[in-house]
């Protein structure tokens, strides 16, 4: 999980200072030696390191802080502004053109997940009401245009091609210029990288932007590539220009260094961060929530974002009118379920809450429980997922044979089920509720 490391040392280092009554310059020097420590193992660059710790200390060891009440939890406040800070400050969102289309052009090296990510920028913009088109401009890689064709129709997005020609200059300016804006209102566009930055690389990006000037240059940069990442990010821009990154992979960099570092090196902003291999693991960049979750403290802001998303209003008012007349039945749990798991993983959406990093430590999460109970329900007939209460021996064991499990796993799963119906009932009757006594 992104950033597990640095998050766990961190927290460890604020504990001490959190359960300290009264807090000197000594124990901020202690507390500060740790953080640098800790940054320099999550692969941050060492003059980012310094100038962090030299501000964090700045502020810190200021007498309004040291003589307060709680002069522990003002300096975890101090740190999390500095990593909000070094990580851009606020969100940076795109660019958008005055008049259609608006062009976003992708470049990176090869490998860094370009293609895909086309697809995913297309997906989010698509949700915010947008009308993107992509344009497969990597003539490079065998069988690229295909592969963006074939996640492009995933999220039935539209991707302009030309198989007929090897010049991505040509393919770029017949993208922008064939494009129907009555259609589409924006176009994003798949460029070739290389193994390593080179002139040919460059040339070729070069003329696409002086071709189609693009709104936005965006580079995509693995962020497992550490301190690699914002090299490539402090080459691109030299030479090309750039206008925001996005980093893939970040849920896998268990470090985080490319993500601390790249903003405050080339002064670029993060804009999007690839947090999964779906076509929908793009989020949109907020430092101020990735600075919460470094320190432990959640990211209800982004839990709440994803719900919302994941969640259909209209079911949600059916689901509430059944709960109210006490119909909820394996249909609807089914749905929730569903909804639940286009969330991301159970793990992920925890840890979103304050204070459950520390108590998922060491807990192993089984997301494939989501899977077992999906092919339990869906084992059953329509009229059984309607009245549960007619599952019988015979029944319960036709599906378990269907859903590939134990008897005893669909037993335990109907008794799960049970219990939450009776829950379900209490807090839906009024008179119930009053005579149950609460121990608060």
């Amino acid at each position: 999980m992104a950033f597990e490391s640095l998050g766990e040392k961190l927290q460890e280092t604020f504990k001490k200072l959190r359960g300290q009554g009264v807090v000197t310059e000594k124990d901020v020097k202690n507390a500060m030696r740790e953080v640098r420590f800790a940054l320099l193992e999550a692969d941050v660059g060492y003059k980012v390191v310094k100038e962090f710790e030299k501000r964090v200390f700045e502020k810190a060891t200021g007498s309004e802080v040291l003589e307060s009440l709680t002069p522990g939890q003002q300096i975890i406040k101090i740190v999390r502004d500095e990593l909000t800070w070094l990580m851009g400050g606020a969100q940076a969102k795109l660019a958008v053109s005055p008049k259609a289309p608006t062009v976003y052009m992708l470049v990176g090296l090869q490998g860094a997940g370009k293609t895909t990510t086309a697809a995913k920028l297309g997906g989010v913009l698509k949700k915010q009401g947008k009308r993107p088109m992509l344009a497969g401009c990597d003539v490079q890689r065998p069988a690229a245009i295909k592969q963006l064709q074939v996640v492009g129709s995933q999220l039935g997005l539209e991707v302009y091609a030309d198989f007929e020609t090897k010049d991505p200059v040509k393919i770029a300016i017949d993208a922008v210029k064939n494009c129907d804006t009555s259609r589409f209102d924006t176009v994003i566009i798949d460029t070739a990288g290389r193994l390593h930055v080179d002139e040919a690389l460059m040339d070729e990006l070069k003329n696409i932007k002086s071709s189609v000037h693009p709104t936005e240059i965006l580079l995509v940069v693995d962020s497992m590539t550490g301190q690699d990442a914002v090299n490539v990010a402090e080459s691109f821009d030299q030479q090309l220009g750039i206008d925001g990154i996005i980093l893939t992979k970040l849920d896998g960099d268990t470090r985080g260094g490319a993500a601390l570092s790249v903003r405050a090196t080339t002064g670029k902003n993060i804009k999007f961060v690839g947090m999964g291999e779906k076509l929908t693991d793009l989020e949109p960049f907020y430092p101020d929530r990735m600075a919460s979750r470094i320190l432990g403290m959640g990211d209800m802001l982004s839990l709440i974002d994803k719900a919302q998303e994941a969640f259909d209003e209209k079911k949600a008012m059916e689901l509430e009118k059944k709960l109210r007349e006490q119909k909820f039945d394996l249909n609807d749990y089914l749905d929730q379920l569903r909804q639940m798991k286009n969330m991301g993983s159970l793990e992920s959406i925890l840890k979103m809450i304050p204070g459950m990093g520390a108590k998922l430590k060491g807990v192993k999460l089984d997301d494939k429980q989501f899977v077992r109970t999906e092919a339990i329900i869906c084992s059953m007939t329509k009229k059984e997922r309607e009245n549960p209460e007619i599952l019988n021996g015979s029944r319960r064991k036709r599906i378990a044979e269907g859903c590939g499990l134990g008897v005893q796993d669909v037993n335990l799963f109907l008794k799960q089920f049970a219990e939450m119906q009776k829950m379900m009932k209490m807090f839906s009757d009024p008179k119930k509720m009053k005579r149950m006594r609460f121990p608060f």
